[in-house]
């Protein structure tokens, strides 16, 4: 089962916010931000922008970057739970070179423009 970013984010906030013994009415009036949809960010049914979440953690009093460490330390330990079927093994294509780290360089260069983008076809 894949771990869905909002389904962690919408889990620390509604901990904080309940850990504040704030109701959903009171973060939604600090927030600006409309108590249904609140609740779906809640739920991990929507996925609030960078601007939202920002407005939410104010409401919170909780500084987005905990917010972020607290969902990231959740998907470590959820990544950590699940190590050996989070990597799947990858085959070297012939005359590709492997790193040590399992990482694939192909035996070919990908073309790409100066600008660092990889390119759609090699005669561009």
């Amino acid at each position: 089962m894949a771990v869905v970013l909002r389904h962690e984010v919408g889990d620390v906030l509604r901990t904080r916010r309940q850990g504040l013994g704030r109701t959903l009415r009171d973060v939604s009036t600090l927030a600006s931000v409309s108590l249904g949809y609140l609740s779906e960010v809640e739920r991990g049914e929507k996925e609030a922008s960078s601007e939202l979440l920002a407005s939410i953690c104010a409401a919170l009093d909780l500084p987005m970057s905990t917010m972020l460490r607290d969902v990231s330390d959740r998907l470590e330990s959820v990544e950590e739970a699940t190590e050996g079927r989070l990597r799947p093994t990858r085959l070297a294509p012939a005359g590709a070179t492997a790193a040590a780290d399992g990482a694939v360089a192909p035996a070919v260069p990908l073309p790409v423009s100066t600008s660092g983008v990889l390119r759609r076809d090699s005669a561009a």
